[in-house]
C-alpha cells in the first residue's frame, strides 16, 4: 500500500479526536489527502452497528463480533481503497481499542480477539498508533464534564484500569509502531508534545 495508515487511541476522556483534527489539519498543510475516519463506524453499515455497541446490553461475545463486522466494512469500502489511493488515512480507534476493551477491559479471550484480527484485517496493521495516556481517574473526570456517558463510558474506574493496561501490553508488543503522548495538562500542552513527537517519524 502506497497511503500512510495513523490510528489514535486512549481511554475514553484521553483526548484523542480533538487531537487527530489538529494532525489532520497539520498533515493537509503539508499536502497530504488526509481521510478522517473512526471505529466503530466510517461507513453507514459500521455506524448503525456503531449505535448497538453503545447503547444495546450484549454479551462480551457478541460485543467483539459487531466490532469486526464494523472494521470488516470499514476497511473494504474505506481504509483500504484510500491507502491503495495513496491518501493518510487518520483512524480514530482501531484493532488496540478491540483488545483494550474487549480483551482487557471485559475480560473476554484473547486468542479468539487474535483469530478474529487475522481473519479480518488480513495481517493490516496502522504504520503508526498514537496512544494519549492519561490516568483513568483524569479522563472519567473530563467526561463527566463533557457529556452524558455511553454504555462503555458508564463503566466503574476498575474498568478503565484494565483498558489502560491493555493498551499498554499491545503497545509493549509493539514498540516500533507506538508513540505514547502523555495526555494529561492543557491541550496546548499535549498538542505540543504530540508536534514533537510526530517531527520525529518524519510528519
Amino acid at each position: 500500500m502506497s497511503g500512510l495508515f495513523i490510528t489514535f487511541e486512549g481511554i475514553d476522556g484521553a483526548g484523542k479526536s480533538t487531537h487527530l483534527a489538529s494532525v489532520a489539519d497539520r498533515l493537509r498543510r503539508a499536502g497530504r489527502d488526509v481521510v478522517q475516519t473512526r471505529e466503530p463506524g466510517g461507513t453507514a453499515l459500521a455506524e448503525s452497528l456503531r449505535e448497538l455497541l453503545l447503547q444495546r446490553p450484549m454479551d462480551p461475545l457478541t460485543e467483539a463480533l459487531l466490532v469486526f463486522a464494523a472494521r470488516r466494512d470499514h476497511l473494504r469500502e474505506v481504509i483500504v481503497p484510500a491507502l491503495q489511493s495513496g491518501r493518510t488515512v487518520l483512524c480514530d480507534r482501531f484493532t488496540d481499542a478491540t483488545f483494550a476493551y474487549q480483551g482487557a477491559g471485559r475480560g473476554f479471550d484473547l486468542g479468539v480477539l487474535a483469530q478474529l484480527e487475522r481473519w479480518v484485517q488480513e495481517g493490516r496493521q496502522p504504520d503508526l498508533t498514537v496512544w494519549f495516556r492519561v490516568p483513568p481517574e483524569v479522563a472519567a473526570r473530563r467526561l463527566a464534564e463533557a457529556r452524558a456517558p455511553d454504555r462503555f463510558e458508564q463503566q466503574p474506574l476498575e474498568f478503565f484500569q484494565r483498558v489502560d493496561a491493555g493498551y499498554a501490553r499491545r503497545a509493549e508488543a509493539d514498540p516500533g509502531r507506538f508513540v505514547i503522548i502523555d495526555g494529561q495538562g492543557e491541550r496546548e500542552e499535549v498538542a505540543a508534545r504530540l508536534a514533537e513527537a510526530l517531527e520525529a517519524r518524519g510528519l
